[in-house]
């Protein structure tokens, strides 16, 4: 089945003919608005025809592509030949005039589709020339390592084997030795016990000789035999000569296991380093690239474009500070939108501020020294409150709901998912922790209370967050950690600090993914990566940071940290 012009590659060999009627030349040019592919001859004809001469002539990969021909279900009269550039929908031309469009901006549909496919030749000579080349060249690459992948493990398959090998040996020559031992034993014990019998023998036979005697004695023949037996005193019998019973050696099992012997045969390790990227070509040259629309992709690109350009700063500025009125120290930041924050004490004092540190807002709840408080996508505030185990949502304009009810179980700490939008709520019912997952509407989703093997994850999780791979962050200070299991709740690591003492409260993450983590006793802030592993002491005393309580991280990369002896938020630029 032959391809229409359309389903064509623009780069592909194929033979075009003129589209001219009866002519069957190799098509070189074409009309734009005949919408015709032309030989040479033809166009210098049509373009010497009064007609057509001021027809847009041009070589055939510049053309521009014809439009589906369709009549506009408004005006069925017209076609739609227009893109209405306020709403980007296509419409005729006498679209134009009604109420829907008046005051628009409009341009010729065919002109705009044109743009459009000059962008997507582009992109597909790209996709041609760096990234099919490329993902097929990390096929070859791929394909190479499974073949070194599979010879690597044949090795370590034969040195198993010949390992196995050589402990059967081992285990042979072992036991020939033992059976030897047992040899000379039997042969000594054997030797002893003919010894014994030898002696027994040689006792029976003095007996017969006595029994014969004492017949003699009884039976003279003569009185020479008769005097002797009467002379001779009475019999004395030699004792029984003393024997004693061997004792027999006993075999005394080997105590081994199955983990003894995978000990004897080595063992296989995978070495605890990440794999390292495959290396891609960058691309030579640049080119426009297609872009999703849609606020939600926006966001995403922007914040992937400036994870690719951030790392950690080699030092830690103070940016600014704020003080906080209507609370006596700072537990926990809550940021919300439009440069507000919201900021809970010891007291149970709950205080919206703006940047110029006015009170907007304040109310008393249960919350204690927990991350109790978090503002959501659509930007209003919910916290958890202990005593009536309840969560509440403050809506904007400042109304108090009651959002959810979380039965026996006391909430305390509250975070809500930049990702999805999603509530993830620490409690505690018993002395046993769990992480509750509601979706935006109230929902119950999920429940993290137990490991693979059945173990507690959780005591008292009294802070908790989200990393931007969908791990479930909890300061827990009852099990002196910052437990981390991932989003479908399996166990991924537990951190507990770099010595005796940590005590963790609040917690955070940021757009590269660290953790970062207030130590109470040592008055510092932890920075862990992804997977657990520490990195630094991010703020220390001697930046002058006393007793680091709740941190934060806000939309423009700067770390918000409070204190728990003054009512002073700072904030601190650590990323670059």
């Amino acid at each position: 089945m032959a391809l229409s012009e359309s389903q064509i590659p623009p780069d592909a060999q194929h033979y075009l003919v003129c589209g001219t009627e009866d002519c069957e030349k190799n098509c070189q040019f074409y009309c734009n608005d005949c919408h015709q592919p032309m030989c040479e001859q033809c166009r210098d004809e049509h373009q010497k025809n009064k007609k057509t001469q001021n027809h847009e002539v041009v070589p055939y990969k510049l053309r521009k592509r014809q439009l589906p021909v369709e009549k506009c279900k408004i005006h069925p009269t017209k076609e739609i030949d227009l893109l209405c550039g306020e709403c980007q929908i296509p419409i005729c031309s006498k679209c134009t005039g009604t109420k829907e469009h008046r005051g628009h901006w409009f341009t010729n549909l065919e002109t705009v589709f044109a743009e459009k496919v000059s962008i997507y030749n582009k992109e597909i000579a790209n996709i041609r020339s760096y990234f099919e080349p490329t993902s097929q060249d990390l096929k070859k690459e791929i394909a190479g390592d499974v073949t070194k992948i599979k010879k690597t493990m044949e090795d370590i398959r034969k040195s198993m084997k010949a390992e196995a090998e050589s402990v059967k040996k081992l285990v042979d020559t072992v036991t020939s030795d033992k059976i030897e031992q047992v040899d000379k034993i039997e042969q000594s014990l054997l030797q002893t016990l003919n010894s014994q019998n030898q002696q027994i023998d040689d006792y029976i036979n003095y007996l017969n000789d006595l029994i014969k005697t004492c017949y003699g004695y009884l039976s003279p023949s003569n009185i020479e035999q008769l005097t002797f037996a009467l002379k001779s005193e009475n019999l004395v019998i030699r004792p029984i000569p003393e024997t004693s019973k061997p004792v027999p050696p006993v075999f005394i099992a080997g105590q081994y296991s199955k983990e003894d012997v995978a000990k004897l045969l080595g063992r296989i390790t995978v070495p605890n380093t990440k794999p390292e990227n495959r290396k891609i070509k960058p691309m030579e040259t640049s080119s426009t690239q297609l872009k999703p629309t849609g606020k939600q992709r926006k966001q995403d690109r922007e914040k992937s474009d400036v994870k690719q350009t951030l790392s950690l700063s080699s030092s830690v500025t103070k940016v600014r500070e704020y003080t906080v009125p209507g609370v006596y120290n700072v537990y926990h930041i809550s940021l919300g939108k439009s440069g507000r924050l919201w900021v809970s004490d010891w007291s149970g004092n709950l205080v919206q501020t703006d940047l110029q540190g006015n009170q907007l807002q304040r109310i008393r709840t249960s919350g204690r020294s927990e991350g109790y408080h978090t503002v959501t996508q659509d930007g209003d505030l919910i916290y958890t409150d202990k005593r009536n185990k309840v969560i509440y949502r403050i809506t904007p304009d400042n109304t108090i709901t009651e959002f959810i009810k979380t039965g026996d179980w006391i909430p305390l700490s509250i975070h809500s998912s930049h990702i999805n939008g999603d509530i993830l709520v620490g409690m505690i019912k018993d002395r046993e922790g769990k992480v509750t997952r509601y979706n935006k509407t109230g929902t119950e989703i999920q429940n993290i209370q137990r490991d693979n093997k059945g173990q507690k994850l959780y005591s008292y999780p009294h802070y908790i967050t989200e990393n931007i791979n969908g791990d479930v962050c909890v300061s827990d200070i009852d099990k002196r950690a910052v437990v981390v299991v991932d989003k479908s709740g399996q166990h991924r690591f537990s951190y507990t600090g770099q010595g005796s003492g940590f005590t963790p409260y609040g917690i955070c993450t940021d757009v590269l993914g660290h953790i970062l983590v207030c130590d109470k006793v040592s008055n510092t802030v932890h920075l862990l990566d992804q997977d657990g592993q520490f990195l630094s002491l991010l703020l220390t005393p001697r930046q002058g940071v006393e007793y680091p309580y709740s941190v934060c991280v806000d939309d423009e990369n700067n770390l918000w940290v409070g204190e728990w002896d003054t009512n002073t938020v700072t904030v601190y630029k650590y990323l670059q």
